[in-house]
């Protein structure tokens, strides 16, 4: 193991064009630290796989697993509000040499129901690493279950070991979410908003620059309360896609209720929040009006350099948004980032090129390279993005930037920037 913290710079990646080794986690050891416990599992804090299963309306989640995972289920669960919708099935020893845990899954299933004072309609089931490596065939036990509950049952996949795969947890949670949804004549004027397990901000533009282009009924799965009002997402006219790991489900419901998607990503550039509304409403063939929206935007932006004149950034993983995008609108503002810690994608390169050009020299890390057990802490910044950087930048003015509700578009920014402001101001009371 290298001495030394391992990291790279923004001109490094955009001349290599490519993504060294170092951080390709599946490459080498994971490094666990305090700043990664939030994020690198599955089943972690926020909406790991067992808290987001649990999205689907009037649904309970069975954990199949080893005491192990389960007591950590318990801890999240509570701490989270939803330990009441979580129910296990422990694992013995000689369940995970021969498997037949899996019998008694259905069994399982109506002793829940049994119990349940609100009578689940959907039991989402959850199984761990053990069941990876058995070569469990979830969805064929899922569909026995069903028929001889009656009860709808959902496979979900807590596979830690399977972060790097093609298939990964949190892309397949996302799948396994809209699986239910069964073809539904269109109403007209209505889509989807895929990749969010919560809702976007009440005031967002996104649901007036929708309601510009005629869509008169916006679904979020984060919205629903009943699973009725769930099955309504079947009838719209195409999805959008807010998160890249949103992107399989998409293509699944285009496939299986020929429901057409775009993508539209989060930005806090505003140049690029604007370009990319106005694609979208050429690509429909409308015209929207978002001067108002612009200008509140550019109004934040404006406070924000001269707020922060001076000041250096660090940018976490842990946000609501990109953290490599953020730099770049940070630089773009004029304003200096030291460092940000990433899990780089393909995706990354349209913005790591163009922030080469304004600070070539931005240090990129990643918080599970076992190099950052040897991270001294010297290195300063003024302002930290993120609960992980806190972690790496403790005298810091932090920003968590991690709320539930989801900023997008304008607002977004604007949000961001008065939440800078609020910290700050914190700071000098």
């Amino acid at each position: 193991m290298a001495r030394d913290t391992y990291f790279t710079t923004i001109g490094a990646l955009a001349e290599a064009g490519s993504i060294p080794t170092e951080l390709v986690s599946n490459e080498h050891l994971v490094y666990s630290s305090p700043a990664t416990l939030m994020y690198n599992s599955p089943g972690a804090q926020g909406f790991g796989v067992k808290r987001a299963g649990v999205v689907i309306p009037e649904s309970v989640m069975l954990v199949v697993a080893p005491a192990c995972c389960g007591r950590n289920t318990t801890i999240l669960a509570d701490e989270g509000g939803y330990s009441e919708r979580m129910f296990f099935l422990q694992m013995s020893e000689n369940d995970l040499v021969t498997g037949r845990h899996l019998s008694d899954i259905p069994e399982a299933i109506e002793e829940i129901y049994e119990v349940c004072e609100v009578k689940p309609k959907v039991v989402v089931i959850c199984i761990t690493c053990v069941d990876a490596l058995l070569g469990t065939d979830l969805e064929r036990v899922c569909r026995k279950a069903e028929e001889r509950t009656g009860i709808h049952v959902v496979p979900t996949y807590m596979y830690a070991l399977m972060r790097e795969g093609k298939n990964p947890p949190m892309v397949a949670v996302r799948e396994a979410i809209y699986s239910l949804l069964e073809k539904r004549k269109p109403t007209g004027g209505t889509v989807n908003l895929l990749g969010n397990f919560t809702h976007l901000e009440d005031d967002s533009d996104l649901y007036d620059i929708l309601g510009q282009m005629g869509i008169k009924t916006i679904h979020e799965v984060g919205r629903k309360e009943t699973l009725e009002e769930y099955m309504e997402m079947g009838g719209a006219d195409f999805n959008i896609i807010l998160h890249p790991e949103a992107r399989k489900a998409a293509f699944t419901l285009e496939s299986k209720l020929g429901i057409p998607y775009v993508e539209l990503t989060r930005v806090y550039e505003i140049d690029r929040i604007k370009r990319q509304y106005a694609l979208f409403a050429s690509a429909l063939g409308v015209e929207i009006y978002d001067s108002e929206y612009f200008r509140e935007a550019s109004d934040a932006c404006l406070r924000l350099q001269q707020l922060c004149e001076g000041k250096t950034f660090a940018i976490g993983q842990v946000v609501n948004g990109n953290s490599i995008e953020m730099a770049l609108a940070l630089e773009k503002l004029g304003l200096r980032v030291k460092s940000v810690f990433a899990n780089i994608s393909e995706d990354d390169f349209p913005f790591i090129r163009e922030l080469a050009s304004y600070n070539p020299d931005l240090k990129v890390y990643s918080t599970m390279s076992p190099t950052m057990m040897n991270y001294d802490g010297s290195e300063k910044v003024d302002i930290s993005i993120g609960i992980d950087a806190q972690f790496y930048y403790p005298e810091s003015i932090n920003v968590h930037w991690n709320n539930e509700i989801q900023p997008f578009g304008y607002k977004g920014l604007v949000h961001f920037v008065e939440a800078i402001e609020r910290r700050l101001a914190d700071e000098r009371a």
